[in-house]
């Protein structure tokens, strides 16, 4: 009698991938992300409409701002600063909590798989979905703002900002993967580290900011926005940045580290439903 034998790890984490992006791209929070991201493109709509009047959509000291330099403030202030932090938080702690919450996790475990298979594909789709609703919102919205004649000379600017949103939901989506498989509440915990711990931390003086994904972040946005206008005042603010190479490695580690955590306390965990 022939034993069947339970898939590899690999094999198991793309089945539970391609199960889980299906669910996420149907699933109530997908629209929520559709929401979120549909705030600035309607705003680059407008912005366009005011440009093709001949209205300048926005004026510092009396000078023009150009549309280069006002996407890469958009990027800045909506994208990297909003954006990716809230949907790490939002689909990152979903990734077993949501489980849990549906009571369906033990049966998710009774499959012959490793559990922490099971994380890592549903993080794999999550990554995936929110890039296909975010990157393309991202471009929409560039060739909304920047005129046709600019695209050829700030083209290069657009690839490096859809490479820094990529990163940051990969980095976010794996922090907030860990708190959702250790904690309990990890979105209340999620929000108030996105959106308290980061934004008071950056703004105090010593080394508290590098315990944060935003400041490394911040230091890779610089290098794809325009050095003039209104965005090179927003990059004097965050002066005390490390360069993209040192950014990129502890994003790395940190998205690394963060997985290998989630995947070795799902693997532990007791899970006990509440009735």
């Amino acid at each position: 009698m022939n034993e069947r034998r339970a898939p590899s790890f690999i094999t198991a984490s793309s089945r539970v991938f391609e199960l889980s992006l299906g669910e996420m791209l149907w699933s109530k929070r997908t629209i929520f992300m559709a929401l979120v991201v549909g705030g600035p493109v309607i705003l680059a709509i407008v912005v366009r409409l005011l440009q093709a009047s001949g209205i300048p959509a926005l004026r510092v000291n009396g000078a023009r701002v150009g549309g280069g330099a006002m996407f890469g403030m958009m990027i800045w202030v909506l994208f990297v600063r909003f954006i990716v932090p809230v949907l790490g938080v939002f689909y990152g702690t979903a990734l077993v909590a949501d489980e849990v919450e549906d009571k369906t996790i033990t049966y998710l475990f009774t499959r012959p798989i490793q559990r922490g298979a099971v994380l890592l594909g549903k993080y794999l789709a999550y990554l995936v979905c929110t890039a296909l609703v975010v990157l393309p919102s991202v471009t929409i919205v560039y060739f909304m703002i920047v005129p046709f004649s600019d695209v050829p000379a700030t083209f290069g600017l657009l690839v490096k900002d859809l490479g820094i949103l990529a990163v940051g939901l990969a980095v976010y989506g794996a922090l907030f993967a860990l708190i959702g498989a250790v904690l309990k509440r990890p979105l209340v915990i999620g929000l108030i580290f996105a959106f308290g711990w980061e934004q008071m931390a950056l703004l105090m003086p010593g080394y508290l900011k590098r315990f944060t994904v935003a400041h490394y972040i911040q230091a890779l946005v610089p290098h794809a926005m325009p050095a003039d206008g209104p965005a090179s005042l927003l990059q004097a603010v965050f002066r005390d940045v490390p360069s993209a190479g040192t950014a990129l490695f502890w994003l790395f580690l940190t998205c690394t580290v963060s997985l290998f955590l989630a995947t070795r306390a799902i693997e532990r965990r007791e899970y006990v439903l509440e009735q």
